[in-house]
């Protein structure tokens, strides 16, 4: 499994957390509204099938190793990030680029 590098601010974090220091100032309120989006975004509800290459399937497999994770997990994650926004098309970037 990859470990995660953190920087200064969250091994502070971390390491006041584990030591019994850390006091979150969120309010109940907030709490709550934190706790029900996490969970709305992570539900999964629904399946879906799809055909793709062996090849494609091969790499998502071998990346998702890399990352720790089951692949399945890897590529909901990898769609979730998509519709939201999250990712950027670097394919339509380099495109652009080409015909400049």
């Amino acid at each position: 499994m990859a470990k995660t590098q953190l920087d200064i601010e969250e091994q502070e974090l971390l390491d006041a957390y584990e030591s019994g220091v850390f006091e979150s100032d969120l309010d109940a309120d907030r709490r709550e509204y934190l706790t029900k989006a996490a969970e709305e975004t992570f539900k999964k509800d629904k399946r879906i099938n799809i055909r793709i290459s062996s090849r494609d399937l091969e790499a998502l497999q071998r990346r998702a190793l890399e990352e720790g994770l089951p692949y399945q997990s890897l590529v909901s994650s990898v769609l979730h990030k998509y519709v939201s926004g999250g990712f950027k098309d670097i394919s339509a970037d380099k495109a652009g680029q080409r015909s400049r």
